[in-house]
């Protein structure tokens, strides 16, 4: 049986998403129930759908010293580590613990895979790459990480993880077994992932995108809008931020059941949650708000909804907020769980967006507008392909310093 681990202090921690740059922006934007999708304007030939797209990623070039790294995920990694004091949190734990002490951990599903779209379609006569795409770390699947640990000067243990939508949550636990282990001191976990070819036309050809913006949870919804997104939180032990929110624990599992289509009963999503509640030494009823993965995609939410009726009273409140942001893919586990961080700071139940007719199989937890409410405890779910899911547990500082 699982036993409660020691709580981890998050130090900072900051998001980057079509609702805006870093937390206030977010804030704003979820106590006025304002979606941040648009028609798809991305593209030479844009795909017929709603996506998440963030302003200005085109207008912020790497600076000069990191150029060799430029790409469009790259810059919006840098775009969003500039918020809310990241970069000097960092710089600070980097001065405290030393630069080989503290981890970074990214999750991503796609990388700098546009990049390498981009080269591809710009071959030369001689079916080469173009000189200036001839840069062979910005087409690799660790390009995130590697372009962030440069850019940071860190110098511990260097981690991609990509478990489909599931990756950027999988890096908290990473991060708290290397930090209990005593391997590291501090650890940058995050998930960053862009809009690109791949993805729109990838999950188009799955028939998993919605034409229409997506409607989470409702007895009409056809699918997701792909959205984009960075987000990244700085985890330390708890005397380092005693009032800090905190990791409390965290779950992860496997369906071992289809490679796009989640268990019919929820098999490994249940056990990532009973994980997560153990580890966190948690009952159902202490759990306040419940982040969903909440895609808009059928059997998705179908599933999610009788795992959430099931295992939780009815004085917990549920709701996804893909409707907001677009569901980010790699990055998703991050945003959300910043997402589940402001809900908790700001004690707001963000409503579930999108949803004007919600499906019957839903539970009376489900919180179909905004909730003004205390949040104490709150749990953020992600469920990615090949049944990839992790459930964290978060709460105020206070409650366990």
């Amino acid at each position: 049986m699982l036993q409660p681990i020691a709580p981890l202090a998050i130090s900072a921690y900051t998001a980057t998403s079509a609702l805006g740059r870093g937390r206030e922006a977010h804030r704003r934007a979820l106590e006025a129930a304002r979606s941040g999708l648009r028609a798809n304007d991305f593209s030479l030939a844009p795909l017929e759908c709603w996506v998440g797209r963030v302003d200005g990623v085109e207008q912020a070039p790497l600076p000069a010293p990191l150029d060799s790294w430029e790409c469009r995920n790259n810059r919006l990694a840098w775009l969003g580590l500039n918020q809310d004091g990241l970069v000097d949190a960092v710089r600070a734990a980097r001065e405290r613990y030393g630069a080989t002490r503290v981890a970074l951990l990214m999750g991503t599903s796609t990388a700098s895979i546009g990049a390498t779209e981009e080269a591809y379609r710009r071959l030369d006569p001689d079916g080469g790459f173009p000189d200036d795409m001839l840069r062979p770390p910005i087409h690799a699947p660790h390009s995130l990480a590697a372009f962030l640990a440069e850019a940071l000067a860190l110098e511990g243990p260097c981690l991609t993880i990509s478990t489909a939508c599931s990756s950027s949550a999988k890096v908290f636990a990473s991060a708290e077994r290397l930090i209990r282990l005593g391997v590291v001191d501090a650890a940058l976990v995050g998930g960053v992932d862009t809009l690109c070819e791949s993805v729109l036309f990838g999950f188009n050809a799955l028939e998993l995108v919605s034409r229409a913006p997506c409607r989470p949870f409702d007895r009409a919804r056809s699918g997701i809008s792909i959205g984009e997104a960075a987000g990244f939180a700085l985890l330390e032990r708890t005397d380092a931020a005693p009032r800090a929110p905190r990791l409390l624990g965290y779950g992860e599992a496997s369906d071992a059941h289809h490679m796009s289509t989640p268990h019919p009963e929820g098999l490994g999503a249940e056990l990532a949650l009973r994980d997560a509640l153990a580890r966190a030494g948690l009952t159902p009823s202490q759990v306040d708000y419940i982040n969903l993965h909440g895609t808009a995609s059928l059997k998705n939410d179908e599933v999610e909804a009788a795992l959430i009726a099931r295992a939780f009273p009815p004085s917990t409140r549920a709701s996804s907020t893909k409707g907001f942001t677009g569901h980010t893919l790699g990055a998703a586990g991050i945003l959300e769980a910043v997402v589940t961080l402001l809900a908790i700071e700001h004690d707001l139940v963000p409503g579930n967006l999108g949803a004007d007719d919600p499906d019957p199989g839903c539970g009376p937890q489900f919180a179909w507008s905004n909730e003004a409410r205390p949040v104490q405890v709150a749990l953020s779910n992600s469920f990615g392909f090949g049944g990839n899911n992790a459930c964290l547990a978060f709460a105020r500082g206070e409650r366990s310093a």
